[in-house]
This record gives structure tokens, sequence and C-alpha cells, in this order.
């Protein structure tokens, strides 16, 4: 909660283009081809690379709940605290008068479309990798296995 604070207190810097969140590098890479078969499409090869997306993204749908990734029951409890955060957020950011404008002009819009864009096509690269996974035959983790309501093996 308090690193969402701080990036709500921080809105009119990044909308001055003064603040950037650096992109991972995993995401930048599937930015640039997320449908390219790896060099190495081995078991460990493709649990890795998904470890690292994974790490840039965060967990993806069929992980099972944990302290780190909560289930949707307990991310329906931070509602109020988003909202209040939001709201803060809403406030910071009209402190900059004409934000549109400026967002634009500091080149920050097109920096924020650039990340938005590696966020997607790293959840792309992943979808992909996990099909190549389950393809070749490859047993998925124990986490994913429990999940999606399997038994492990």
């Amino acid at each position: 909660m308090e690193k969402r604070l701080g990036e709500a207190f921080i809105a009119p810097l990044v909308d001055l283009n003064l603040v950037r969140t650096p992109l991972p590098p995993a995401l930048a890479a599937a930015r640039q081809a997320p449908y390219a078969t790896p060099p190495d499409l081995s078991c460990p090869a493709l649990a890795a690379e998904i470890e690292l997306l994974d790490a840039a993204l965060g967990a993806d749908l069929d992980t099972a709940a944990t302290g780190a990734n909560p289930g949707l029951v307990e991310r329906g409890t931070t509602e109020a605290t988003e909202a209040m955060i939001g709201a803060l957020r809403n406030t910071t950011e009209g402190v900059l008068p004409f934000r549109g404008w400026v967002r634009k002009l500091t080149g920050a819009d097109r920096y924020a479309r650039d990340h938005t864009a590696a966020v997607a096509a790293g959840t792309v690269r992943r979808a992909f990798l996990k099909g190549l996974r389950q393809g070749s035959g490859c047993a998925a983790p124990a986490e994913t296995r429990n999940a999606a309501g399997l038994q492990p093996e």
C-alpha cells in the first residue's frame, strides 16, 4: 500500500516525464517478438523464461493464491484502500493544469503507452510459452496444477 501511496504522490512528476518506471528486460524482449520461438525448447529453459515474465508481470491466472498472490476474495477486500489511493492520485494529478497536453509535450503519454504495450506483449508471450511447454509435454509447476484443480503428480 505504501508503494501505491508513493506513486499517487509523484503522479505530477510522472506527468512531467521526470520520473519513469523502468521496463523489465523480459518485457522489452517480449515487445520485440512475442511469438518468437525460443532457441532452447527444453522444459527447464521454457520454465526459466516463464519465471522471468512472472517476475515482471506478477502471478498469472492459473497460479494458486498465496500471500504474494491473493485470491479473488482477498483482492476484493482491498477495494476500499484502492479507491482511497485512486482519489488521492486524482487529486495530485489535478495539480497540473492542462495535464493531457503536458503529458503529450513531455513524452510521458508516449512512454506510458509503450509501457502498457510491453505489459500486453509480456502477457501474450507468457501464454505462448505456456502453450509451448504444454505442447512439449513438460510438466506444469505443482502450484499451477493445484490452482487448476488438478492433482499434483
